[in-house]
């Protein structure tokens, strides 16, 4: 008598994981707009109802890849500021991890663009993504704030301040990489952000 091999189910962890591995290739490719559920899913290895089953709706699914994306970044920024030797490098440094995130990136950047003029266009979205930004923003304040902690002399602008600074100029670099990768100079925002910390 044969007996029957007992398949295990992926743990839900495992299910999400490889789900948001999936649609970071799939929205890559096809775009937000154009990608589907169905295309994730098949990518992922999985059911629709498997996605379904960590993820309302494709919006939900983007904003946990923005919140991934989003925490490794602020991870980054904070072993960068904890390993380094003054304010002044901790900034520059920051930055330059920032810009090499923009243009090392590029399909998450298109992919973030896109969801953006949808966030702004659409008010449902905009409300959901506003938030995670305000997140964003928080955690990348604190992060600067215990870089600047023992040393606030070197850096006296607010540390909400310079988050949006750094947002805006990663963001800018971003948007021209994303046309002329050779545009961006090697090492440009950490070279800004120390010349601010020597005139702070």
């Amino acid at each position: 008598m044969a007996m029957s091999t007992r398949v295990s189910r992926p743990h839900r962890d495992e299910v999400r994981s490889r789900v948001l591995a999936a649609a970071v290739t799939v929205f890559a490719k096809r775009g937000f707009a154009a990608a589907t559920i169905d295309e994730v899913a098949a990518a992922a290895g999985f059911t629709k109802g498997a996605v379904y089953s960590n993820f309302a709706s494709k919006d939900e699914l983007f904003l946990a890849l923005m919140d991934a994306e989003v925490n490794a970044r602020v991870e980054l920024m904070r072993r960068v500021a904890a390993g380094a030797a003054s304010t002044r490098q901790a900034l520059a440094e920051i930055g330059d991890q920032l810009a090499r995130a923009a243009t090392d990136q590029p399909d998450w950047q298109l992919l973030f663009l896109e969801f953006w003029l949808r966030a702004v266009r659409e008010p449902s979205v905009r409300e959901k993504f506003v938030t995670h930004r305000r997140a964003l923003r928080a955690s990348i304040a604190e992060t600067i704030r215990q870089a600047v902690a023992d040393d606030q002399s070197a850096w006296k602008w607010p540390a909400e301040d310079t988050t949006v600074l750094l947002l805006a100029l990663s963001n800018g670099f971003a948007i021209e990489a994303l046309a002329d990768p050779t545009s961006i100079p090697d090492g440009l925002l950490g070279r800004v952000l120390a010349r601010f910390a020597d005139g702070a």
